[in-house]
């Protein structure tokens, strides 16, 4: 008997999705026909006709699956954040970890799909038609207004526009990142895996220095919002303030010389 006709509808659904993932990730939404997935999937065009009805509601449909599973994963680790906060604002670290961590920990399942989907997105943020922008631009709504809320609480004496526009840089920071590094391989000669959890704590880094970094001719301005979060250790952010080096004769000039950064806290 042929195990692959017998299977539910269900899972040709499933196959189907698989399929069309793996074949976005490789040609492209535009280049990927309905008849190349459908090959792929073990399964006939009227199967997909049937299912989506469309290409553009199958494309809906791999991202919206995708999406549903890494949103639940922020929306929960938020959650248990702000409960263990018990009502007092969170950490800029905390709500960034809870936001960005959470996609690259998705990135690093290649059991599941996960590094699969979050490559895909990753390459369709970076140059998405006008149909995928006003598509994600609905999914991520809701999740977008909590991370937006818990910064916003986070980080209180910062313009709520700066912190829209810095979230804005960090989404393309990680988009460009999780995309693959195949641009950087050929312009640099890097060498090793291509693996989210060597990317991580790099990337984390990076958005975090950009979140608590000032303005350009603007620094005076940003004195009153404190000394910068700490930096996040190689497996989960580290909550110890780094170390201070020692004080030397030249070290009040060299304050003075250092521009003031931009943190959830108010200098006195």
């Amino acid at each position: 008997m042929d195990l692959e006709v017998s299977r539910p509808e269900a899972d040709t659904r499933s196959r189907i999705l698989d399929a069309a993932q793996g074949l976005f990730v490789r040609h492209g939404l535009e280049a990927t026909s309905l008849r190349m997935i459908t090959a792929r999937a073990k399964a006939n065009i009227a199967a997909a006709h049937y299912h989506f009805g469309s290409k553009d509601a199958l494309i809906e449909a791999v991202f919206r699956r995708g999406l549903a599973r890494l949103n639940e994963m922020r929306l929960a680790e938020l959650d248990r954040l702000e409960r263990e906060a018990g009502g007092s604002p969170l950490k800029p670290r905390q709500v960034l970890e809870a936001f960005f961590g959470t996609a690259l920990m998705l990135a690093a399942d290649r059991e599941e799909g996960g590094f699969e989907f979050m490559r895909l997105l990753g390459r369709t943020m970076t140059d998405p038609n006008q149909f995928i922008r006003t598509f994600l631009a609905a999914e991520y709504q809701e999740v977008m207004e909590r991370f937006k809320d818990a910064l916003f609480a986070a980080l209180p004496k910062v313009p709520h526009e700066e912190i829209i526009w810095r979230l804005h840089f960090m989404l393309g920071a990680m988009s460009y990142a999780l995309a693959g590094t195949d641009a950087l391989r050929l312009a640099t000669g890097l060498t090793g895996e291509d693996d989210p959890r060597a990317i991580a704590p790099r990337l984390m880094s990076f958005l975090l220095g950009g979140l608590r970094a000032p303005l350009a001719g603007r620094a005076g301005e940003f004195a009153k919002f404190g000394a910068p979060p700490a930096a996040p250790s190689m497996n989960r952010i580290n909550d110890a303030p780094p170390r201070q080096p020692a004080r030397t004769r030249g070290s009040k000039a060299l304050a003075r010389s250092n521009p003031p950064t931009l943190s959830h806290r108010s200098s006195k």
